[in-house]
């Protein structure tokens, strides 16, 4: 009698014990990514790009996934800028030498990604001093932190602007930097979505 009933308390402490871990299970990194990324205009995007930065958020924290989200946006940018650098200063491309000449889509593109890449650099920087949550350091902080990155989303739609109302560089290029370009704007506006999210007055 007295063994079987030892047997059925091993049996429930195992059954409680499994359960816990199915519970612990669902709430890893990864499910607070999914959960966190459906606020996003992209959320697949979101997910796909923040799941390399699991290690980063196992505390499952929104201000480290905001900054996750909005380090891969920047360096996304930086890499964009780079390659319209190059673009653009390259001597057997025709939208160098158009730049040269006159301008057009690809200098505009240049300068606004500059632009871009300065104030997203900016507001990395600017989460890492936020300070405690709720805090009136924490709010001002966290303002500049959405002005910057609003205004980096502005510049990258600029640059896609001029790309669609100036052919002034050559068809394969407008179509790469464009490429690039959307790329990044869709990652500047899911970073700034989950920063959004950080405001205590959302």
């Amino acid at each position: 009698m007295e063994r079987s009933k030892v047997l059925a308390l091993a049996a429930a402490a195992a059954a409680i014990t499994l359960a816990l871990s199915f519970s612990t299970a669902a709430a890893t990194p990864i499910e607070f990514i999914r959960s966190s990324c459906k606020v996003t205009r992209y959320p697949d995007l979101c997910e796909k790009c923040l799941f390399n930065y699991t290690p980063a958020i196992q505390r499952r924290s929104p201000r480290q996934l905001a900054h996750a989200a909005l380090k891969v946006s920047t360096d996304r940018a930086f890499a964009a800028s780079s390659f319209v650098h190059r673009l653009s200063a390259d001597p057997k491309s025709s939208s160098s030498a158009r730049r040269t000449r006159d301008g057009g889509a690809v200098s505009d593109c240049v300068e606004t990604i500059d632009d871009s890449v300065d104030r997203l650099q900016r507001s990395v920087k600017e989460m890492e001093h936020m300070g405690r949550y709720g805090s009136i350091s924490f709010g001002w902080h966290l303002s500049n932190v959405q002005t910057w990155v609003s205004a980096a989303l502005t510049d990258q739609s600029t640059c896609l602007d001029s790309l669609s109302q100036d052919k002034s560089a050559a068809a394969a290029d407008r179509v790469e930097i464009h490429r690039r370009i959307v790329h990044v704007t869709r990652l500047t506006s899911n970073a700034l979505a989950l920063i959004n999210r950080l405001d205590p007055n959302n």
